[in-house]
């Protein structure tokens, strides 16, 4: 029979795929002999069991059991016994960090009965007892039993007024337990189970249903975890840090995750239990604090601490409890950081000797990069500072401020960048920190909610701006000196420094954008870090890096950015604007003479362009796109023309514009006359673009144009235009290669016979992708990818990260039959995916030659392609 239940000596850090993240990191701060408090796990694999079957798997509540018993009696007490109670917590733990998310439920075991026990076993604290019943009935109402969490908050503030949850003595507790009671009863229509393992029972089946919760649901999506692979659910005997003030509960990092600098980093509170210090009920004192309250268990942590980290070799996120002066070790993960930290914490960790640089690479996510990239305040701009708070998240953030996650997601859809301001965060409040340009909390530390998440998002935010008064109900909130900000007003949110303006305030560059477009050496340390990364990323990686690039700027920078070559010119773009006027003449054109002299007047325009291009990239080579889109984009609207004819106000070039508009309208233009079809039905006007390329390369020593040939779908349409391209090419005296871009579903599917034609093939993804999936991107994105995406049809847009299965699977045909017909078939990618980190790993894997994408994303697309090669060379090795 499977066996669905472990001890916390059976596992290890390895298997988090079974135990879950928490559980397997239990297990291994167990067997390492640092003091945990004794349980077991229930693994993800009965998890997915409930999930799918809708019950339990056979024989778990008899596992359960046996664990429970042996728990027992490792304690020397039963679970809820009434005159010397076993409580235990119930958490969720998958295997993958999703704070919040899930579900936790504390002091199971507590009734009416078993609360004088617990008194009695605190040396007759009577407050202790009532404040742990009173969290146990406030958190499981809310998790287990599905009540408004705020009809227990409601409750706790009106009896508390303006003092400190603290400041209430057993008899106000009691009193409390009771109203919660009422409030169970009143909202279920039944009462507050008292039988300990039932409570037990009801808890494990809430962490499990909690994996379907929006909230978890909607974090899955933001951070790409899989939909099936279930929570495990850890069961641990409590241990309690609301005794007194020789008691309390904290959050630790090995090192600061905000910007990966050494040091103490944490927050912990005298007198609470764990989930008061990530809900950032009340505020929290530094860690190093607690070396002046008990220098014993400050001694003790920071020597666990440093233990974790040479263990784990990376940064660890700690969760502990001070019982009475012991300290116990709740929790430790490799802990979620910051862009910069984690840049700075790969390089260090290096330093140190801990890890290697190509264990750095692959630590560095290329979304990471990509955060670093985003602009900074303006140091120099005239600033208006209304508070400071804690930097929980770094980055420049300005937007209107909103009191609620639902008008955070409104205004957002509309277009409008927003700021989340909030007295605390909780996990209900995720579809506006996602939402939200940066979060803004007047309560809660650095390991607070919005802290944590907003820095695994790389979302800038401040926490714990005690300086406000947030109105929440009168959408408004109150800064030193009576300044009143509304809802809709604009501030600025500093995540570096923490401050906090009124108003707009210019955002520059950011240091790292600077240095890679070689404005700036390598001077600070984060820049130097990425310094580091880079050169190791590339000097690892097989793939080439071009850039999507139609003008010599953007060539230019895309070269200051790393870019190898240019994979995708797109010619259309130099026919707007001006040359509209030139276009309208080949369309309009009666007679091959007129055709041809529209023709002669575009050639030096193209050749100029190319001209440029070629010069800046200085003999790295330049995949030009013949002109792809249908004619009609470049003419006037049909609407606006026909309303002109209809008012008798059209003149006697927009009538014909109208009459030659009407003769190209197409039902579907982009999948009609566009691409190679358009130079086969158009005489000269590849042959022109041809030409243009041909000469401009002549007069650039070392240029090497890559002709490309759009939308191809059968061999004889590129062997025409090939045979058409090379003698042009002969007449000007100019070598170039000529391919085609590969982007209708059937061209990948005869790539063998494309390839006998074609020298290189260029993956346009954004239309094979359309094509394969059969919809329009400019049609569906806004109309039902998102409902697609909740009903898990799509895991992410397929626009945004390669549908591997479908599209790749097209790709990987492609370059197979190319390959076997033409050994050495250049092949790349030039569809936006190019600079998408996984679909850059997917082309690793099947063996394109480069990725190309637009400027700004080129350094992310090095990165992952190193990473991508670093991480075949390990699984090679293993």
């Amino acid at each position: 029979m499977a066996k669905y239940v472990y001890d916390f000596t059976e596992g290890n850090k390895n298997l988090k795929d079974l135990l879950g993240g928490k559980g397997a990191n239990l297990a291994e701060m167990t067997n390492l002999g640092l003091p945990v408090p004794p349980g077991f796990t229930i693994s993800a694999e009965a998890c997915r069991h409930y999930l799918a079957e809708g019950s339990v798997p056979e024989g778990l509540d008899r596992e359960v059991a046996g664990h429970l018993e042996a728990l027992e009696s490792q304690m020397g007490r039963k679970l809820g016994q009434a005159d010397d109670p076993l409580l235990v917590s119930v958490r969720s733990g998958a295997k993958f960090s999703m704070p919040g998310m899930m579900e936790t439920v504390l002091n199971i075991g507590l009734n009416d009965e078993s609360v004088h026990g617990l008194a009695k076993q605190a040396g007759g604290n009577d407050r202790f007892a009532w404040d742990s019943y009173r969290r146990l009935i406030q958190m499981f109402g809310k998790t287990v039993l599905d009540i408004d969490g705020d009809l227990f908050e409601h409750a706790l503030d009106g009896l508390k007024g303006r003092r400190q949850d603290t400041d209430l003595d057993a008899g106000e507790l009691q009193q409390l337990v009771e109203t919660y009671k009422a409030i169970v009863r009143e909202q279920t229509g039944h009462d507050f189970p008292a039988d300990p393992r039932e409570q037990m029972r009801l808890a494990v089946m809430a962490v499990f249903g909690s994996w379907n919760a929006p909230r978890a649901i909607l974090y899955r999506r933001q951070e790409r975890i899989p939909a099936d692979l279930g929570t495990a659910v850890n069961i641990m005997a409590m241990v309690f840090g609301n005794y007194g003030d020789d008691s309390g509960t904290g959050v630790a990092f090995t090192r600061d995750p905000g910007s990966g600098r050494q040091g103490i980093y944490g927050d912990y509170l005298q007198n609470a239990q764990g989930e008061d210090v990530v809900a950032g009920i009340r505020n929290t004192i530094p860690l190093e604090d607690l070396e002046h309250l008990d220098r014993r268990s400050y001694d003790e942590l920071t020597g666990i601490m440093e233990t974790l980290e040479n263990h784990y070799r990376d940064l660890c996120d700690i969760e502990f409890t001070i019982e009475r002066g012991k300290l116990w070790m709740l929790q430790t993960r490799v802990g979620k950081r910051t862009a910069a930290a984690a840049f700075r914490i790969a390089t260090q960790l290096v330093d140190q000797g801990l890890i290697t640089m190509d264990e750095a690479v692959t630590r560095i996510t290329g979304d990471q990069l990509a955060q670093l990239m985003f602009p900074r305040f303006d140091g120099g701009a005239e600033k208006k500072k209304i508070a400071k708070g804690m930097n929980a998240s770094p980055g420049a953030a300005v937007g209107k401020v909103v009191f609620s996650s639902e008008r955070a997601v409104k205004l957002s859809e509309q277009g409008q960048d927003v700021i989340l301001v909030r007295r605390e965060t909780n996990p209900d409040d995720l579809a506006g920190m996602i939402a939200a340009k940066g979060i803004l909390t007047s309560r809660g530390g650095k390991t607070s909610h919005a802290a944590v998440v907003a820095r695994g998002m790389g979302k800038t935010c401040v926490c714990g701006a005690e300086e406000l008064e947030v109105l929440t109900t009168e959408h408004r909130f109150i800064a030193p000196g009576d300044l009143v900000v509304s809802e809709g007003d604009v501030i600025s949110i500093d995540g570096t420094t923490g401050e906090i303006f009124l108003g707009e305030v210019p955002v520059v560059d950011s240091a790292v954008v600077e240095y890679f477009e070689g404005v700036s050496e390598p001077s600070d340390d984060l820049v130097r870090a990425v310094d580091r990364i880079m050169r190791h990323a590339d000097g690892a990686r097989r793939l080439g890096v071009r850039a999507n690039a139609d003008t010599p700027e953007d060539a230019a920078r895309a070269r200051r950015f790393g870019a190898q070559g240019i994979g995708l010119c797109r010619t259309e773009h130099m026919f707007l604007g001006e040359r509209r006027q030139l276009v309208e003449d080949l369309v309009l054109a009666s007679t091959d003479e007129a055709r041809q002299a529209a023709l002669d007047a575009l050639e030096p325009l193209q050749k100029a362009d190319f001209l440029g291009i070629f010069q800046e990239m200085d003999g790295d080579p330049v995949t030009i796109r013949l002109i792809d889109p249908p004619l009609h984009e470049f003419l006037p609207d049909i609407i606006e023309l026909s309303i002109k004819a209809a008012k008798d106000e059209a003149t006697k070039k927009d009538r014909k514009l109208l009459t030659a508009v009407k003769r190209l309208h197409e039902q579907n233009p982009m999948l009609g006359l566009r691409g190679v079809r358009l130079g086969l039905v158009i005489p000269g006007l590849f042959a022109m673009q041809v030409r243009a390329i041909a000469q401009a390369a002549k007069e650039v020593p070392g240029a090497r144009p890559e002709i490309m040939i759009p939308l191809v779908a059968a061999v004889q349409e590129l062997e025409s235009v090939r045979e058409e391209s090379l003698k042009i090419l002969a007449e000007v005296g100019v070598e170039a290669m000529i391919g085609t871009m590969i982007e209708v579903p059937r061209a990948a599917l005869t790539a063998a016979q494309i390839a006998e034609a074609a020298e290189f093939f260029s993956f346009g993804t954004n239309d094979l992708t359309q094509m394969a999936w059969g919809f329009s991107r400019d049609d569906v994105e806004s109309a039902f990818f998102s409902r697609y995406l909740d009903l898990g049809i799509f895991g992410v847009s397929p626009f945004e990260t390669l549908d591997r299965e479908g599209v790749g699977r097209l790709m990987e045909i492609a370059v197979a039959e190319g390959r076997s017909a033409r050994p050495d078939l250049h092949l790349g990618i030039c569809g936006e995916h190019g600079g998408d980190p996984d679909s850059v790993h997917f082309c690793h894997e099947v063996g394109l030659d480069y990725v190309s994408c637009s400027p700004f994303r080129i350094p992310v697309a090095r990165l992952e392609a190193g990473r991508a090669a670093l991480a075949e060379s390990d699984s090679d090795t293993r």
